[in-house]
């Protein structure tokens, strides 16, 4: 790990709690696995993975409240989810108190929570490290995702949104557009490659 990365972890520590900061380990070093296993810069997926909940040091009234403070837009769907609003928030702080200027980064740590449609490989990397790090709880297709993250990560990241919204709709929560239009998008297109494999 380079010196600026144990920098960050040590402001971390600091900052985060106990359980909150044991998950950012997790996903810093499962997104280091998932760059090593594809090809994709080993030290932005690490640095992505250790700052993804950096706007997590405190409480969600607070993050709205730093949000307005620094003229962070947020959608109605983030303002009825208050749990999405530390991604962009998250973002924010790690240019701005963290000194991350790397776009690829930034907008791993903006996008972990919801996916999105054209999804860069780095967005893959820690919308699933995120999810599939080994202090999660296990839930019902967590293995088959964490398998599928490293053996197809298109039918990972399809996967991965739809227990979401599995989870979402049975809890009875807001689903923000964002994470519908993942599923949407990743489903579309891994059926599309089904069918080229097929010769359809």
């Amino acid at each position: 790990m380079t010196t600026d990365l144990e920098k960050i972890q040590k402001k971390l520590e600091k900052k985060l709690k106990k359980e909150r900061y044991q998950h950012t380990l997790g996903v810093m070093y499962t997104a280091g696995s998932l760059a090593m296993r594809y090809n994709e810069n080993l030290e932005e997926a690490l640095t992505a993975g250790l700052l993804h909940d950096c706007g997590k040091y405190c409480a969600v009234k607070d993050q709205i409240k730093l949000c307005q403070k620094h003229h962070i837009q947020l959608t109605p769907a983030e303002l009825e989810t208050p749990a999405l609003i530390h991604a962009k928030l998250g973002a924010y702080l790690a240019e701005k108190k963290y000194g991350i200027e790397n776009p690829r980064v930034l907008d791993a740590i903006r996008y972990h929570t919801t996916g999105r449609p054209h999804m860069s490989m780095m967005d893959k990397i820690i919308y699933l490290a995120d999810y599939i790090e080994p202090n999660r709880k296990i839930i019902p297709g967590l293995a088959m995702i964490r398998q599928l993250s490293f053996t197809n990560i298109e039918q990972a990241v399809c996967q991965c949104a739809n227990s979401t919204l599995k989870y979402l709709e049975k809890s009875r929560c807001f689903i923000d557009p964002m994470t519908q239009q993942t599923y949407e998008y990743y489903k579309n297109n891994n059926d599309q490659i089904k069918k080229e494999t097929k010769g359809e």
